[in-house]
């Protein structure tokens, strides 16, 4: 389900914490406004984010929220995070597994669909249906060659179809080196 191992993710932070220069890329940053900006309200109870990295975007996240849960498979990775957002939990995990426990409003997959394959995608879509189906649900991802067997726009497209039941999408937006949609409940998964 996964379609890149755990040790090629920890290689990915072998030489740093921010292999992908989230800290000072222009790039990086105007991306992290954008999907702030892509946000449906400006506050929510409790956010996951789903593949939280280094938490430069955790950071940004968690001021926006009385509760924030990130989860990532490397430990350097969330070692980082841990101290950009001290106040945020962080768990350690690789999909496929069980996602955190609790209501969220808000779940952020940034930069993560593109790592697994697309029964993964399906796993993922079918566990924040059934877990979340209120949820308002936000993912980035990289429009350039990945490496991976799913790239980014389709890894987009299949994890919408598979949230079709539950959501629908109301923003996507593709910028240069990315896409960002924001899924949001359907009406009648409100009832």
């Amino acid at each position: 389900m996964s379609a890149v191992d755990r040790a090629a993710l920890q290689g990915i932070y072998a030489e740093s914490s921010d292999p992908w220069n989230f800290r000072q890329s222009t790039y990086e940053q105007e991306k992290f406004a954008a999907t702030l900006g892509a946000c449906a309200r400006m506050r929510y109870g409790a956010i996951l984010e789903i593949g939280c990295g280094n938490g430069e975007l955790a950071r940004r996240l968690a001021a926006r929220t009385d509760r924030y849960v990130g989860l990532d498979a490397v430990p350097r990775a969330l070692a980082a995070a841990s101290e950009a957002v001290p106040g945020g939990e962080f768990l350690c995990a690789y999909f496929p597994c069980r996602l955190p426990e609790g209501r969220f409003e808000l779940i952020v997959v940034s930069e993560f669909l593109y790592f697994l394959d697309r029964a993964g995608v399906a796993a993922l879509a079918a566990q924040i249906a059934e877990r979340w189906p209120l949820a308002e649900v936000l993912t980035v991802n990289y429009l350039g060659a990945t490496g991976n067997d799913l790239q980014g726009g389709p890894a987009a497209d299949h994890f919408a179809a598979e949230l079709a039941q539950t959501h629908h999408c109301d923003l996507s937006v593709a910028r240069p080196g990315y896409r960002l949609d924001r899924l949001l409940p359907k009406p009648e998964a409100r009832a």
